[in-house]
């Protein structure tokens, strides 16, 4: 018996910093819209960038930013928008500790709602998982480079249980300086004496002793000697295989396999430009046997790329932008913008804004994404389709942030210019662009 070749397809979206529940009464203005465009697809993806549970945990001393917490019922919110795969490694997964995590692993698994990139430990957070479909099986795998490093799952034991934590990708970097400038440095650092610490427990040894050409500066910087000044970054290699390696299971076990990257790493001047080592990361999945790489975490727009064939979303913007609609907050929150821990929501977020001058919240470019459908047939890439979307910046924060078709094609045309130096075409037509393949 013969067997008819699968269609694969796929939608995504970018980030759900989503704190509110969709209207009870029902679907409010343009949700049917952008809902039948994600439902296209069969692999329908979103990434949950808040914990979601009933403030049954401490605040963390360290968050992503905001503390991010919603009710559960978001979970079900982001199926009524068809999404049935969610990556929940982003930098807010650990914003209220260990116990919020767990809570919210505990409100997932109660939905029975297929996500990956967090767990009780190292293994749970970084195993692909599996959405079986009419077309095929679909595997996801997914990891943050942006996240605090006491958010790193830990890996389980024969003694011990391991760390709930984030699928975490650690970024190495490295600082070089000509050698006039390092002369200077290491006058500066001699003067400040701040490396005393490190050189006594170096002298002890329990750091490794330094090479000829390296200088640290405090705990967090290491400089070499070079010809120019730069800043090189690499990705960690324990890091990277456990990524690859999860990607060989999932090619086996699957049929398409897509890595979820979330980071907020720049380079140059602008939010937009693409770093080298989300560069390195995505061709190195799609190397070991990825079909796509899907980029959230700069809360806007980055271009498109295909490598080998296969797309690279480096940052599809935001989906869902709610971030002052948070119930509670914890102290460390008040405490950031030096107000008294039992002020009210409205003064910490106006002074945090300068009472609407400044932030994601008032920046409209943050409100602006696309959601792309891709179908591949043969292992190619045979159509590929975007919608632009905007998260209702002009209304007020207690009814937007919910995401609607945009009627204007600014979106479009922007994110088709800047994806132009990547060798991708993107044309636009009644108010949907698509890729020229």
């Amino acid at each position: 018996m013969s067997y008819a070749k699968p269609v694969f397809r796929c939608t995504a979206t970018g980030d759900a910093m989503i704190t509110r529940r969709l209207p009870f009464e029902g679907e409010y203005d343009g949700f049917s819209e952008v809902k039948n465009f994600i439902m296209q697809g069969d692999f329908r993806f979103g990434n949950l960038e808040t914990t979601v549970h009933n403030f049954e945990s401490c605040g963390a001393a360290r968050s992503g930013g905001s503390w991010l917490c919603s009710p559960p019922g978001v979970i079900e919110d982001m199926r009524k928008f068809g999404m049935n795969i969610l990556s929940t490694a982003n930098n807010h997964a650990l914003d209220y500790s260990y116990g919020g995590l767990e809570r919210t692993l505990h409100y997932l698994e109660q939905s029975q709602f297929i996500f990956t990139g967090t767990g009780r430990n190292l293994a749970d957070a970084s195993r692909p998982v599996y959405l079986d479909t009419v077309s095929g099986r679909y595997a996801l795998i997914a990891c943050t480079m942006t996240f605090n490093p006491e958010g790193m799952a830990g890996s389980q034991t024969a003694n011990l249980p391991g760390r709930p934590g984030v699928n975490g990708i650690r970024i190495n970097t490295k600082y070089i300086l000509p050698k006039e400038e390092m002369a200077h440095l290491k006058r500066i650092a001699n003067t400040l004496n701040i490396n005393a610490a490190d050189n006594i427990i170096r002298a002890e040894g329990y750091l490794p002793q330094l090479r000829p050409e390296e200088q640290p500066f405090g705990k967090e910087m290491m400089f070499e000697e070079g010809e120019k000044a730069e800043i090189i970054s690499s990705i960690h290699k324990e890091d990277m295989k456990r990524i690859t390696d999860a990607i060989a299971e999932a090619r086996f076990m699957a049929d398409y396999v897509v890595v979820a990257m979330h980071n907020h790493q720049l380079h140059g001047n602008s939010k937009e430009t693409v770093d080298p080592v989300s560069i390195a990361f995505s061709h190195k999945c799609i190397d070991a046997g990825a079909d796509a790489i899907i980029g959230t975490g700069p809360h806007l727009l980055r271009p498109i790329e295909f490598y080998k064939g296969k797309p690279v979303f480096y940052c599809l913007g935001d989906f869902i932008n709610q971030l002052e609609t948070i119930q509670r907050a914890p102290d460390g929150m008040f405490a950031k913008q030096k107000l008294d821990p039992n002020e009210r929501l409205d003064v910490l977020f106006n002074d945090r804004s300068d009472n609407g001058k400044r932030g994601l919240c008032y920046d409209p470019i943050m409100f602006k994404a696309v959601i792309p459908y891709w179908e591949v047939e043969n292992g190619e890439v045979s159509k590929m389709i975007f919608m632009p979307i905007e998260e209702m910046f002009a209304l007020p924060r207690s009814r937007g942030g919910w995401p609607q078709k945009n009627a204007s094609v600014n979106i479009l045309e922007h994110f088709a210019e800047m994806s132009r130096p990547y060798g991708v075409d993107i044309k636009i037509e009644n108010g949907i662009g698509s890729v020229n393949l």
